[in-house]
């Protein structure tokens, strides 16, 4: 459920609050957006402020400019209370990160439909024991905002082409159950993915190529795909159609590209433009590939808070529209 370049960190409260009043005095006329979609952001961002408050957290979203929101779990509330939060903040719910796990989704996808998700997402799809799952989806893995400790996500074993190969099955079999239940299934990346393969591929490309297309779209979390060493504007070109959402997310640099999702080689997030993602590339392809919705997503240790974080990334994005 959770996700996951940065030239330069920010240090200290000043430029990302310098942002969040930018965003606040800026004319509504002025709020525009890379790709000609509503700006959206995944509510893993946000994830403490939901805890704390969440009328308050998805109207500060809204009156920042946000206008969309992907779901990273209901924060203890039924999907009916959370659609009711939503929809007083004037937000909608394209799409829905569920874990997915086990065989029986029924529970899950009408979760979704009850959101108003057409998407339903899952981030990993591949085996692991319930430790780990539990270790990788859970906010208590990452730091609280403004802490400077990487995230507390374990180390992870290469998958091989045989176990990239039995997670596209799986991504074939959970796209049929979402199309039966009227969503569409959708496969977010992290950078574990893009193990090489032995003919010098990447596992990202089994995904790709061993799924339905109809039954299996994917969700495009730049960030990491950029930090792992992969172009995001290959995959567009080289895989047509395939490709419904991006997360767009920012690192701080990192010596080599790296496939590490846990441990202490995990990449470090920072605010939008402050890391080493060039997204100029990125957005002029994103319209000709297809892509339906924008997600904003921001990985741990933040600058100040995450709610400034979100506001200092809105911004950022001003500058594309």
């Amino acid at each position: 459920m959770n996700s996951l370049s940065r030239r330069r960190f920010i240090a200290g409260a000043g430029k990302a609050g310098a942002a969040a009043v930018a965003a606040s005095m800026m004319p509504r006329a002025m709020w525009g957006n890379p790709v000609g979609l509503p700006l959206g952001i995944q509510l893993y961002t946000v994830s403490k402020s939901l805890q704390e408050d969440i009328p308050g957290t998805l109207k500060q979203l809204h009156d920042t400019g946000y206008r969309e929101v992907e779901t990273a779990g209901l924060v203890k509330h039924t999907a009916k209370e959370f659609r009711a939060f939503l929809d007083d903040a004037g937000l909608r719910c394209p799409s829905s990160h569920l874990q997915l796990a086990g065989d029986n989704l029924d529970e899950q996808f009408a979760d979704a439909n009850a959101l108003g998700a057409h998407y339903a997402v899952t981030s990993v799809l591949r085996s692991f024991s319930p430790a780990e799952v539990k270790a990788l989806t859970s906010t208590a893995a990452t730091p609280a905002a403004g802490s400077s400790a990487p995230p507390k996500h374990p180390p992870m074993q290469p998958l091989g082409l045989d176990g990239f190969k039995k997670t596209a099955a799986r991504m074939n079999e959970v796209g049929k159950q979402a199309k039966a239940a009227g969503l569409q299934y959708a496969y977010h990346n992290h950078n574990f993915e893009f193990e090489k393969m032995p003919d010098g591929s990447y596992g990202y490309d089994v995904l790709v190529k061993e799924t339905d297309p109809d039954l299996v779209k994917f969700e495009v979390d730049c960030g990491w795909m950029v930090v792992a060493g992969a172009d995001p504007v290959a995959y567009f070109h080289n895989f047509p159609g395939r490709f419904r959402m991006l997360h767009i997310k920012d690192f701080q640099p990192v010596p080599k590209p790296t496939t590490a999702l846990g441990g202490p080689e995990r990449p470090k997030g920072a605010d939008l433009g402050t890391g080493f993602v060039q997204y100029t590339k990125i957005f002029g392809a994103a319209k000709a590939a297809g892509i339906e919705h924008i997600f904003v997503e921001q990985e741990a240790p933040f600058p100040v808070s995450q709610m400034d974080s979100a506001k200092a990334d809105y911004v950022f994005l001003q500058k594309f529209s």
